[in-house]
């Protein structure tokens, strides 16, 4: 991500915890409103450090794992095929598309167990809560039985999203 040499550039004394709550000064930040803005200028850039940009600033904040975890899903049946559509903790719905695939990998607070992320876009992700993780599991073993690499796998807009090893 290439930035303008004129932005004012600092640490923000702004955090996001496992859970998805962000922070200010080490409280959590309960106006909903202010959280959706800074989340409209959040980026990630190639070393993983995420920014908060806008126009005339740009500041660091330090993020647990991922800034937003999914929490709600919804599936539109379409023809053949099917349409799912994930919330995150902010209420915002994205779908499972090629532009929004899940990626397996093993959370940043550490473990060996790879767990599903909903890539929004511009680096930026959510950690598939428990709850939706095991709907969609169970959404998958309707669809299929795991591949040969013991994958199992759902589809949706007419893309494989990898679920997890079983």
């Amino acid at each position: 991500m290439e930035v303008p040499s004129k932005l004012n550039e600092e640490q923000f004394d702004i955090s996001i915890a496992y859970d998805g709550t962000w922070h200010h000064q080490g409280a959590p930040m309960t106006r909903m409103p202010l959280v959706r803005l800074f989340s409209s200028v959040l980026k990630r850039d190639a070393a993983g450090d995420y920014w908060l940009m806008t126009p005339v600033e740009k500041g660091r904040i330090a993020v647990a794992d991922a800034p937003f975890v999914v929490t709600g899903w919804r599936m539109e049946s379409r023809g053949e095929g099917q349409d799912i559509h994930l919330t995150d903790n902010l209420g915002r719905e994205t779908p499972m598309d090629a532009g929004h695939t899940l990626v397996l990998r093993v959370p940043q607070t550490g473990g060996d167990v790879k767990v599903p992320y909903h890539q929004l876009g511009g680096g930026v992700e959510a950690r598939v809560g428990t709850a939706v993780y095991y709907d969609l599991v169970h959404l998958g073993l309707e669809q299929g039985q795991p591949d040969a690499d013991g994958y199992l796998h759902i589809r949706s807009s007419g893309v494989l999203h990898p679920l997890g090893a079983g």
